[in-house]
């Protein structure tokens, strides 16, 4: 049986599936200039493996993997900041406003799911419900 925790972070999984796909099927240009289909359809494939074997892992309760994806999470929060410099030309940016701002929005996510994560440790440790 799947606790909150892990559901949470399968639900965020599938969300970053779903996401990727329609930004690529809507708006493939913000994943680059080469031919979408050349670079895209790869990409598209590999994250789906990438997620396929994390939700194998969040299943079977892999402590490595927990403690990856709450560093990655946590991390998340950095997406904040870096949104910020782009939109005020200080770093390059990566995309249009819609998408800085996306990806703004998933960091605070992130943070927000890595931050769950951790009550739960400290509740009943890896991988606890929080």
């Amino acid at each position: 049986m799947i606790n909150r925790s892990q559901a949470l972070v399968l639900v965020f999984f599938v969300a970053a599936v779903v996401t990727a796909v329609v930004i690529a099927a809507v708006a493939p240009e913000t994943f680059g200039t080469p031919p979408p289909g050349a670079i895209l359809v790869p990409f598209l494939v590999a994250l789906g493996a990438f997620l396929v074997l994390a939700t194998i892992g969040v299943l079977r309760r892999w402590r490595w993997l927990y403690w990856l994806v709450v560093l990655a999470f946590l991390a998340g929060v950095l997406r904040v900041p870096a949104t910020i410099l782009e939109l005020n030309h200080v770093l390059p940016r990566q995309g249009p406003d819609w998408y800085l701002l996306l990806q703004a929005a998933i960091g605070l996510v992130q943070f927000g799911i890595g931050l769950l994560l951790l009550r739960g440790y400290r509740r009943a440790g890896v991988w606890g419900s929080f």
